[in-house]
């Protein structure tokens, strides 16, 4: 009975930690709510008054969400510097409340200043925030020159309050957020291990389902090991830890994506494409075939479930004869002898285990876990002798400096936005006094909520959007809240940090669902302050509107960045970055100096990140432009595909120096010269579509490399490996020049 209560709490940790990584949108929540229910409390021992209850809520809620360093000084520096601009910000609504012209100036051009102060960075970001929200606060409170008293000892409490719980009750270090993030990767590792095992099982008509359990188990993985190394720097105690974090975390990252492509193909006798890995619909190898059902797959089935148990055993629990039996299996599959005798593509996808098995020997190494080397084969000393070589060789590195010329003037992000939300908001300020002069100010505070993490009109348009459905369904739950509480204050307050909880939990999943619970609370403050009334949640969904819709306008029309703008822009970079990457691969496999390719690849994949972000309102469901949104979601996909086996040559390449079984081979720089061409070319098509570039195409990879001097032999099963994933690349941006309509070369002969 106990041995199953631990069993239940450790899938319940497990799941708890790859839904949300690092317990970051947990930790969020309970923060805020903590910060706003110690405020209560103190302000309740005080006897204030309702409206200041409301203020002190709103205020601790600001002073909470509003801090995004990662370090702990320099979140309680900015936390101080945020309690004189709230106050400041208090007192200029209190003065200006009644001077109506003049206010709305001063609003404005205070919403331009907290938009402007992003080009500072988070602390600029944060303390615009700041001034805002807590303008706004005065506003909704109706605050006045003679109450500001009260109202400054109100945002002291509500500052301190906060301080106390972020920096006491709900701590976080860089080193312990870090830690979790890595259990967040352990536990979503296994879950790709086993819909990885499901896709093995798969019949013809479940293929399609599981695929996209794959693609999405790969998508959260990728999601994970980019929050690890946002956090590395702060979280390890010196930079070579960091880096020997970094290649574990990457070298399992890989390792999993190439087993999901293996197990793909060894279910059939044809070769899968990796595109099918990242795109919906993408063709399945032999898809109306039943999986195989012999000794061999039966074998495969029941290692990819001993991987499952490598991953999630704790790194604490190194040890036993039991997980020393598994691990030595697992890792006898990258010798030859050890491999079963099966058709070619299974055969595969045993060596592709022993690979992912020595990913997470190394992982679990690189985390700290006790080694118990005693049972060890002479399979698994050679991997442990290979990382360590591979832990000597790392050096400390600097980043390169890419230099990128930096905007000016209103070409620069911050500026335009300021500009444009200053001009979005006076629309909002004149609209929202014809629709109430008592609360205009709610389609300010949607046309300046829009404008937050995006870019272009379309990302706008699509999160003005999801803040209307959400506040119109919002409107229903806080018509049925404030009917349930009635004028129980308490409860009212109660229930308003159930909705603030579930607000700063869900805000990273769904904007639509963060706006339905931010609603629901504004009903329950409303009945606090005794002005609620169905005419007042109806004037909320129209203030909305309003304001969804100035910033809609504002964005098309002052400064416009399109999408197609803007998503050239990143696909240029991506680009880029894929170049970089492809180019330094195959050159230090081709006998060049190292570099740091690891952090190359990284930007790569985070390049691609802010591209598919930016994709969005070009594959949102709504979107009646159907071929240019699936066109957008197959230059994405494939993208993805190249990400893939960049990363792949970059894993190889940075493995080189150090294991003797890999050697430089001079040709791979032959055969790396076109597609480092066709990238080049697609980039500059995408800036220019004037430019004067075609793709070329013509002979296979392979081919490219064969010997100039008849009888020499052909290649290494590495250099075999790193030409598969060449051939594959050149294929993928060859085919990117379709959709994009790049001119392509006739073939040479």
């Amino acid at each position: 009975m106990k041995a199953a209560g631990q069993s239940v709490r450790a899938r319940l940790r497990i799941g708890v930690a790859a839904s949300d990584p690092g317990l970051l949108r947990l930790a969020a929540g309970l923060r805020t709510v903590g910060a706003i229910a110690l405020t209560l409390a103190v302000l309740g021992l005080l006897d204030a008054g309702i409206r200041h209850l409301v203020a002190g809520a709103m205020a601790a809620m600001v002073a909470t969400f509003a801090i995004r360093e990662k370090q702990r000084p320099q979140q309680a520096l900015t936390l101080a510097l945020g309690l004189p601009v709230a106050l400041a910000s208090l007192s200029l609504g209190a003065v200006m409340s009644s001077r109506v012209v003049a206010g709305d100036l001063v609003f404005v051009a205070l919403i331009f200043c907290a938009v402007y102060g992003r080009r500072f960075g988070d602390r600029g970001t944060a303390l615009g925030l700041i001034g805002f929200q807590v303008y706004f606060l005065s506003l909704f409170v109706g605050a006045a020159v003679s109450g500001l008293p009260e109202l400054y000892g109100v945002l002291g409490i509500a500052f301190a309050s906060s301080a106390l719980v972020r920096f006491v009750l709900v701590p976080e270090t860089p080193a312990g957020l870090l830690e979790r993030l890595r259990e967040a990767f352990r536990a979503r590792l296994a879950q790709l291990v086993s819909a990885q095992l499901d896709l093995l099982d798969a019949g013809p008509d479940e293929l399609e389902q599981v695929l996209e359990d794959v693609r999405d188990g790969t998508a959260r993985l990728h999601e994970t090991a980019l929050m690890i190394q946002g956090r590395l720097e702060e979280g390890t105690a010196d930079e070579p830890t960091a880096r020997l974090v970094q290649r574990r975390i990457a070298d399992a990252e890989i390792a999993a994506e190439r087993l999901g492509l293996l197990l793909l193909t060894a279910r059939s006798a044809e070769r899968a494409d990796t595109l099918t890995m990242h795109l919906p619909g993408a063709p399945v190898p032999a898809g109306r075939r039943l999986p195989a059902r012999d000794e061999a797959t039966a074998t495969l089935r029941r290692d990819l479930q001993a991987l499952r148990l490598l991953v999630l055993r704790p790194v604490s629990q190194g040890t036993g004869t039991g997980l020393s039996h598994v691990r030595n299996r697992l890792l006898g599959y990258r010798d030859e002898e050890n491999v079963p005798a099966a058709p070619a593509a299974v055969q595969d996808a045993f060596r592709g285990i022993g690979e992912a098995a020595r990913a997470v020997l190394g992982l679990r190494i690189a985390l700290g876990g006790a080694q118990d080397e005693s049972d060890d084969t002479p399979a698994t000393t050679r991997s442990r002798e290979e990382m360590d070589a591979e832990d000597a060789a790392i050096d400390a590195g600097e980043d390169e400096d890419r230099g990128q010329e930096e905007p000016t003037g209103l070409r620069r992000p911050t500026t335009r936005a300021a500009v444009q939300v200053a001009v979005g908001s006076s629309l909002a300020i004149v609209g929202g006094e014809f629709l109430s002069s008592q609360r205009w100010y709610w389609a300010v505070l949607a046309c300046w909520i829009v404008f937050i993490n995006t870019a272009s009109t379309g990302e706008i348009l699509v999160k003005g959007y999801r803040r209307l459905v959400g506040t119109v369904f919002g409107v229903v739950a806080g018509i049925v809240l404030a009917g349930l509480v009635g004028q129980h204050t308490w409860t009212a307050f109660a229930l308003m940090l159930v909705c603030v909880f579930a607000m700063f939990y869900t805000a990273p999943l769904s904007y639509t669902l963060m706006s339905f619970f931010v609603t629901a609370a504004l009903g329950l403050l409303y009945t606090l302050m005794h002005t609620y009334s169905l005419s007042v949640l109806l004037l909320r969904v129209q203030e909305t509107a309003l304001g969804a819709a100035c910033g809609v306008v504002a964005a098309a029309f002052v400064l416009p960045v399109r999408t197609d703008r803007r998503t050239n822009e990143l696909l240029v970079t991506v680009l880029e970055r894929l170049a970089e990457v492809t180019e330094s691969a195959v050159d230090q496999l081709s006998g060049g100096p190292p570099v740091e390719l690891l952090d190359q690849a990284r930007d790569l994949d985070q390049a691609l990140a802010d591209l598919r972000a930016a994709t969005q309102p070009l594959t949102h469901p709504i979107t009646p432009l159907r071929a240019r949104r699936d066109t957008a979601r197959y230059v994405v996909a494939l993208l993805e595909t190249c990400a893939y086996h960049a990363r792949s040559l970059a894993a190889t390449a940075e493995l080189l120096p150090t294991h003797p079984s890999i050697a430089a081979d001079p040709r791979l720089r032959r055969a790396g010269r076109r597609i480092a061409h066709n990238i080049g070319a697609i980039a500059a098509y995408v800036a220019d579509d004037q430019a004067a570039v075609e793709i070329e195409t013509g002979r296979s990879i392979a081919s490219l490399l064969e010997p100039d001097i008849p009888g020499t032999p052909r290649y290494s099963r590495v250099t075999d490996r790193v030409l598969r994933h060449l051939q594959r690349l050149d294929e993928t941006v060859a085919g990117l020049a379709r959709p994009l309509d790049v001119p392509v070369a006739a073939p040479k002969r």
